[in-house]
């Protein structure tokens, strides 16, 4: 369950860090200002949609400091480039020439038990063979 009240903190603190008010903050978020407002109060809990519009809207905010104030904020860069997210976008050139090259799965003794394709709304989809 998260604090409303420490979320209500980490979020002031997302504001600060980029020097915005909360009306701009619910602009770039694509949300009412009055659930700005709201969150910032107490008064309301942030949805999964609120929150998920945050991580995409501010990628340097970490999902479980935002929840639980555990990690860091701004997010610190290991050096690896990460691994692609919900709301990243694929681009070929992040690919490298090894993983472009096809693979035979009957060489490698492996039986496919699933595909799962997710979609940049959150949604997925899966499939047996």
């Amino acid at each position: 369950m998260v604090n409303v009240e420490e979320f209500a903190n980490r979020l002031k603190i997302i504001i600060d860090y980029y020097e915005i008010s909360a009306a701009s903050l619910a602009d770039k978020m694509d949300v009412q200002r009055s659930s700005i407002s709201h969150i910032l109060s107490g008064r309301n809990k942030p949805s999964l949609d609120f929150v998920l519009k945050i991580l995409k809207t501010f990628p340097e905010v970490e999902l479980y400091w935002l929840l639980n104030g555990v990690g860091k904020f701004p997010k610190q860069s290991q050096g690896v480039e990460s691994a692609p997210n919900l709301f990243s976008d694929h681009k070929e050139e992040n690919v490298t020439e090894k993983s472009k090259k096809p693979t035979n799965v009957a060489d490698n003794n492996n039986d496919i038990e699933r595909i799962v394709v997710f979609y940049k709304d959150g949604t997925f989809k899966n499939y047996t063979p």
